[in-house]
């Protein structure tokens, strides 16, 4: 993570963003005590708010600002398949189906060359199958300012890494069945695809921003790559039901 240069205004953001996170609370944008300009403001922020969350975990999402630009945010709390895991639920809560991989090796930025896909490919050792859950202390989440909501750790509010996949669920056009269930109601029975049609897409992306802190993509890394079906709401706390092909299954509460 980057540390937090010394602006009074931005440390006081990261506080009222742990705040808000810690009582299940939102406020609009215009109710923030300071508002980050520039990414790189943003990315100080999400820092502290980490370190005050104690998001110790090297798990990462990939994404792209409105701008195109590659970014990242921690995922905290984050759960490695435990059985019976339970998160807290949020009202407007949303959640993500998705793939993470691991890194086998670190992806270092690189100031002259460019990262290929298969330098990709190459560095992942593991895929996994996982459940991102979506929800912002900022009401209006990235509509009014896409870097106070990255600052927001771009709305994760929690993760849950499931079952091994073969590693074949990365090749560009791959897509399987995906079941989701929430309280036992079936709230998606489609192919599950990434929005890019390749699963590595943003990640490869990412990897290629040179201006991303140098400590990121580190070896042992854990990097979920974005949703195969969209950003479901989550009505209400509850069992959460996951399948992804005939064998990947995944489980979890919301309280």
């Amino acid at each position: 993570m980057t540390s937090l240069i010394a602006n009074p205004g931005l440390d006081a953001l990261a506080q009222q963003l742990y705040d808000l996170r810690s009582a299940g609370s939102q406020l609009p944008t215009t109710e923030l005590v300071s508002v980050p300009v520039t990414l790189q403001d943003a990315i100080n922020v999400q820092s502290r708010l980490s370190k005050l969350e104690g998001a110790e975990v090297d798990a990462w999402k990939v994404a792209k600002s409105p701008g195109g630009d590659p970014v990242a945010a921690p995922l905290h709390p984050f759960v490695d398949n435990v059985a019976d895991a339970m998160l807290p639920w949020r009202k407007g809560m949303k959640i993500e189906v998705e793939i993470a991989v691991e890194l086998s090796e670190a992806l270092p930025v690189r100031k002259d060359t460019s990262y290929e896909r298969a330098d990709i490919e190459a560095a992942v050792s593991n895929a996994y199958l996982g459940a991102e859950l979506v929800w912002s202390g900022i009401s209006e989440g990235a509509s009014i300012s896409f870097p106070a909501f990255m600052a927001d750790r771009l709305g994760n509010a929690g993760y849950v890494l499931g079952p091994a996949l073969p590693l074949e669920v990365l090749h560009p056009g791959s897509a399987m069945s995906l079941t989701l269930r929430l309280n036992g109601q079936i709230a998606v029975d489609d192919a599950g695809q990434h929005p890019t049609k390749d699963p590595l897409t943003w990640l490869w992306d990412y990897a290629n921003n040179h201006s991303r802190p140098a400590t990121t993509l580190r070896k042992g890394s854990i990097i979920t790559t974005g949703s195969l079906c969209g950003a479901i709401e989550v009505s209400g706390p509850g069992e959460v039901s996951v399948q992804l092909g005939n064998d990947a299954a995944l489980r979890f509460s919301l309280s």
